[in-house]
């Protein structure tokens, strides 16, 4: 037990929460799949990252929050806050790039008219939504980037897996998956065999790097469908059309 150095918990929102243990070299791992993510929706240097997130035990952002700052960006945590000031601290400190739930970005569009902030017209031009499936419903997505003036990068992740895939600046509404950092499977969730090219199936998730408690073939119970559009060239690449389609 000595070897672990964090402890959090899944959201709870299919069952009890489970808690999850990381060594110090697996959360390692965990912040590099983030610079990865980064990485993919073209984090600049200079991009100040705001996480209006309660840095709770639930394990949501903390490791985008610690990968941010890893690659060198200023970071700012926003946990126990009201929405007023977080919003005023977005503005004041000239955030860049947003982390939150696709439905806290939209309360927070709600607070900013409300206060008459113009969200619009701040310097945020991204906004990583993960935790809902707000980000992959192209109503909701449209709205966020409209209340926000920024665009929207949807990424999956699971407490007991990871960070492991991310909408790319250059793919919009895709997943690409991290396989250098998984093994991912789809298949036909009634007979378990792999599911046929550009058949909607189950994502089954093996993870690398997450070596003080790894997982092997994990049933995530998310419905996806591989990308078949190989006009870029990138045939090697694991895309997920729509993102998670459903469960």
């Amino acid at each position: 037990i000595t070897s672990y150095t964090r402890l959090h918990q899944t959201s709870g929102t299919t069952g009890r929460p489970m808690y999850w243990l990381d060594t110090q070299a697996s959360w390692k791992w965990f912040m590099d799949c983030w610079s990865q993510i980064y990485e993919a929706v073209g984090l600049r240097p200079n991009d100040v990252l705001a996480f209006p997130f309660s840095f709770g035990p639930f394990i949501g952002f903390w490791a985008a929050f610690e990968g941010g700052i890893q690659r060198g960006n200023l970071c700012l945590a926003m946990g126990g806050l009201s929405s007023e000031v977080r919003l005023r601290q977005i503005l004041d400190h000239q955030c860049t790039v947003v982390c939150c739930t696709p439905t806290y970005a939209l309360r927070l569009a709600e607070v900013a008219r409300k206060e008459q902030l113009d969200l619009a017209g701040s310097p945020v031009r991204a906004i990583i939504v993960a935790g809902e499936p707000g980000g992959a419903v192209a109503e909701t997505r449209a709205r966020i980037e409209r209340e926000w003036g920024a665009r929207v990068f949807d990424h999956w992740g699971m407490t007991d897996l990871g960070s492991l895939a991310i909408e790319p600046e250059s793919h919009p509404e895709t997943l690409t998956v991290l396989e250098t950092e998984s093994i991912a499977e789809i298949i036909d969730p009634s007979t378990g065999m792999p599911a046929h090219p550009g058949q909607v199936g189950e994502l089954v998730m093996t993870n690398l790097g997450r070596i003080g408690q790894p997982v092997l073939r994990y049933r995530t119970g998310d419905l996806v469908k591989a990308s078949l559009d190989f006009s870029t060239g990138d045939t090697g690449v694991l895309r997920l059309a729509g993102g998670v389609l459903g469960r």
